[in-house]
């Protein structure tokens, strides 16, 4: 492997994961792959189909409803809409998926995934499957998380999107809908989940916010002086750790993005105060509660942030994380319902014969061509996308969590030597959450 880099944060070492025994098997079929199309067209031969697994980890939106209104919310135009999962649809997916290499899923936005009907069905169906399972949520049915904790297992998480040391600040970034949905209360009620299991790794999200910050023509409430009251609070209320990250926005072709030229007039002074906050903040530390930097944070504040911007064309990272949302099926978290970015309906990796595989095709991990494909979609889109999606032009604005594994897989689909060889054997990482 190249030599790591210092600013990735422990949770986006995506490519620690990668060579981790649970994932590298797949890791090292995919490359072969990739690097077997490139030679077939190099020689004008039929291509190898995609191999018969499918993504390793999966965002899953289970909803689109939300009862927030946050100033900052990325996902804002996919909100509330009128569209859902066929469940049984989904449930196949995810059954047939779990045979195939998924490993991980994080249940996740668009919309509050504790609002979904079967979320505590959903919970214990993904850990009878075998899964890691992670689940971000704004907190406040906090209920509903503690009631399935004990169906979570060592490397689960939980993360509460608060991004607030005050409930005056969160009820004017969060604008929550129905009574009793308080900074205090949430917090209370998130010990419920610890108590409920204490393997579960619980996270208080902040996301910082600072004068200028703007969704479209929305100002975005200031939040970067509260860092420090949020950091005591949730040491107090039992959280594991607070997880502080910047801003993102939507750029016009709906990318999600970091962009500090919305403080450009005083980025410096930005830095120095996120800096002081982050400070202020690692003195609340000690052996059971830590501060938590995001790599998007961290290259924001060296200012190297443009570094992770420059992509390679191929993103090979489409492969092995995707996106279900009731919109459909995406290639990356940051093109949540961006048209492009779609591999197919939300149905895309469901099997068209879930008793028995795509019309009578194989069942066995053996390759499915195209004429005995046993999804609707999913393999063909994936494998489209990877050819016809160009992220250095496509994601030329997104400071990418996933730009240094890229660039090492795109090296080894490059190189001369077998990936078998080439992918070091590690230590398993606590998760496979990609």
């Amino acid at each position: 492997m190249t030599a790591p880099d210092t600013r990735l944060a422990g949770i986006h070492d995506f490519a620690r994961k990668l060579a981790g025994e649970r994932l590298r098997p797949a890791v090292v079929d995919y490359l072969r792959w990739r690097r077997a199309v490139r030679a077939a067209r190099a020689a004008g031969q039929p291509e190898p189909p995609l191999p018969s697994g499918g993504p390793l980890s999966l965002n899953l939106d289970l909803t689109t409803a939300c009862n927030y209104a946050c100033d900052h919310c990325i996902d804002w135009d996919a909100l509330n809409v009128a569209v859902r999962h066929d469940e049984d649809a989904l449930r196949a997916a995810l059954q047939d998926l779990a045979g195939r290499g998924l490993r991980s899923v994080i249940l996740i936005g668009g919309g509050e995934p504790t609002l979904y009907p079967g979320f505590r069905d959903m919970v214990r169906f993904l850990k009878d499957l075998d899964l890691q399972v992670a689940v971000v949520s704004n907190g406040s049915r906090n209920e509903h998380i503690a009631e399935v904790a004990d169906a979570f297992t060592a490397g689960d998480w939980v993360r509460l999107s608060l991004d607030s040391g005050s409930d005056e600040v969160f009820q004017a970034m969060h604008h929550p809908k129905g009574r009793g949905i308080a900074l205090d209360e949430i917090c209370a009620r998130a010990g419920d989940i610890k108590r409920a299991n204490p393997e579960v790794q619980l996270g208080y999200s902040f996301v910082i916010t600072w004068r200028g910050s703007r969704r479209d023509d929305v100002a975005v409430v200031e939040n970067l002086h509260e860092m420090e009251s949020a950091a005591r609070r949730a040491r107090d209320a039992g959280f594991d750790y607070i997880s502080f990250k910047p801003f993102l926005t939507r750029a016009e072709e709906g990318a999600e993005v970091l962009d500090p030229r919305q403080a450009e007039a005083e980025l410096d002074a930005v830095r120095a105060r996120i800096r002081e906050g982050l400070v202020a903040a690692g003195l609340l530390q000690d052996e059971r509660f830590r501060v938590v930097e995001s790599t998007n944070l961290r290259v924001f504040l060296d200012g190297t942030w443009q570094e992770y911007t420059r992509q390679p064309s191929e993103c090979h990272m489409q492969a092995l994380r995707q996106v279900f949302s009731p919109l459909g099926t995406y290639n990356c978290p940051a093109h949540r319902g961006v048209d492009r970015a779609r591999i197919g309906g939300a149905d895309a990796w469901a099997p068209t014969d879930p008793a028995g595989g795509a019309d009578g095709g194989p069942v066995d991990g053996t390759s499915a061509g195209p004429a005995d494909a046993r999804d609707r979609g999913g393999a063909a889109g994936t494998a489209r996308l990877l050819d016809g999606f160009d992220a250095a032009r496509e994601c030329a604005q997104v400071t990418c969590l996933y730009n240094p594994v890229n660039r090492w897989l795109e090296a080894l689909v490059a190189g001369e030597d077998d990936p078998e060889v080439a992918v070091p054997h590690l230590d398993e990482a606590t998760d496979t959450f990609l």
